[in-house]
């Protein structure tokens, strides 16, 4: 028979039949009913964000997702498949926020009596208060779920969703709670101190997964570096040191220098000035890259500066009260191969500072809030990225730089709230991976990966190299921890 056009029924009609007849006929359902409960197939799967729609993206993961129990379910096995949604995290918090029109996470309020937060110009923000919020944010869970169905249908996906589970479920949240307590008294769980990815628009640590999700989680900027003099007590001369961060210069506690390498006096301009003897020809140029004049000294190994203590910036920071503070010390992770040889140390904020504080005994010196506000200098109330620049030129109008030069480098970003990512030391609480790791690595022996090089190539390398599992987060709209402290 010659086919005649417009006789072919459309695709949009026909598969709406083919739903509509699997549901008269219970297939899926009887496809499950008919095997036995003792010849099981379990099939896991990670929730949707119920925040969001249907996209290429998530239907395509959807479609092969759908493949395995079907196969399985050929095979002869029953098959659950139980639909579930994911409502907590940032994406249901950036959701609601914008639902409310939050554009500074300080306008949650936990409290009547706090004070409005203020913006840039000194203006009051609008507030509301966290029960509103939290009410708000219940609310919107459940606003897309029956778009999601709609579609999931239509790509031939079978799922139950009439038994469909929610994150922020009691009983789920309680199953949390339990797998919690399961490994905390099995010793796996313990609560530390260590330097994580932040994010002060969120005010919250995020994992170094969350970050690099996206291709574009690191972007090129262009930021001040400075070489800062460092006043040594009771001698007639300066160590430079080089940063990248002057933001951070408010929290200095201790200077690192590397006790094999060369380092030397220098007098340049008037001043003198200490720093590796292999940074001298790149380091003293003036603005125009051109050599300066200079005479050396002296020279002698990184270990004569081990030890020595230098006066504080005069950044009005109210620095601790410990007689190890503003003092020179040993480190392996310093080099030549960029900067002065000579590292500023603000131990909370990066990973190599906390844990040469740590080993000294130094604690971490916060002198910005949760939201990324200097709370403990002259620069009280300002926005951390707003004045990076401000710091720095601030800095050198009072004769704690040397010079300022401008630097283009790779730095995170949060894909999500579109800011940058700092490392803060924070208080959490870990799930001890390193303790896992060689089960971890045999078990993967067990797994068949397709393509086979994930095996012993990326995935064997992500469990190597994965720190300890930051479990806490600083959310509004979360299961919340269950740990109690005492007095």
């Amino acid at each position: 028979m010659k086919f005649k056009h417009g006789t072919r029924r459309r695709a949009a009609e026909y598969e709406k039949d083919w739903v509509r007849r699997w549901k008269d006929d219970q297939t899926f359902e009887r496809s499950v009913a008919q095997r036995p409960a003792d010849n099981a197939y379990v099939f896991y799967d990670g929730p949707p964000f119920i925040t969001g729609v249907p996209h290429h993206g998530t239907l395509l993961s959807s479609i092969v997702k759908d493949a395995v129990p079907r196969y399985w379910t050929m095979k002869g096995k029953r098959v659950e498949r139980r639909w579930g949604w994911d409502c907590h995290g940032l994406p249901a918090e950036n959701f609601v926020e914008k639902q409310l029109n939050i554009t500074d996470r300080r306008q949650i309020v936990t409290s009547s009596d706090q004070p409005a937060p203020l913006d840039k110009d000194g203006q009051p923000l609008p507030t509301i208060s966290l029960e509103k919020y939290i009410t708000k944010a219940c609310e919107s869970m459940v606003a897309n779920s029956e778009t999601w169905q709609g579609v999931i249908d239509r790509i031939g996906r079978w799922v139950d969703f009439t038994g469909a589970y929610r994150t922020m479920d009691k009983d789920f949240m309680e199953s949390v709670w339990w797998a919690f307590k399961q490994l905390y008294e099995a010793g796996k769980i313990y609560e530390g101190e260590k330097v994580l990815m932040y994010d002060t628009k969120f005010a919250t640590p995020v994992s170094k997964a969350e970050v690099t999700m996206d291709n574009d989680a690191y972007q090129t900027v262009t930021d001040p570096s400075v070489y800062v003099k460092f006043s040594l007590m009771d001698e007639d001369a300066a160590v430079l040191a080089w940063t990248t961060t002057p933001w951070t210069l408010p929290a200095n506690l201790m200077l690192a220098v590397n006790p094999e390498m060369t380092y030397c006096e220098v007098e340049v301009d008037g001043e003198k000035l200490i720093l590796a003897e292999e940074a001298l020809e790149r380091t003293l140029q003036d603005d125009k890259h051109q050599p300066l004049d200079y005479d050396v000294l002296r020279t002698f190994p990184g270990s004569e500066l081990v030890g020595k203590t230098y006066q504080p910036l005069d950044t009005g920071s109210n620095w601790p009260e410990n007689d190890k503070v503003h003092t020179i010390y040993a480190a392996d992770f310093v080099s030549h191969e960029s900067g002065t040889g000579i590292v500023h140390i603000a131990p909370a904020y990066g990973d190599d500072d906390f844990e040469l504080a740590k080993r000294h005994d130094i604690s971490a010196f916060h002198v910005i809030d949760d939201n990324g506000y200097y709370t403990d200098s002259n620069y009280t109330g300002l926005e951390v990225w707003d004045n990076n620049k401000f710091i720095a030129k601030d800095l050198k109008e009072k004769g704690a730089v040397w010079k300022i030069e401008y630097i283009r480098h790779e730095y995170p970003f949060n894909p999500r709230s579109k800011q940058r990512i700092m490392y803060r030391a924070i208080p959490s609480w870990f799930f001890d991976i390193q303790g896992q790791k060689p089960l971890m690595l045999e078990q993967n022996e067990h797994i068949n990966w397709f393509p086979a090089h994930l095996k012993h190539g990326r995935f064997a390398k992500n469990i190597e190299q994965a720190p300890d599992w930051n479990l806490s987060r600083d959310r509004f709209w979360a299961t919340a921890m269950p740990v109690w402290k005492g007095d």
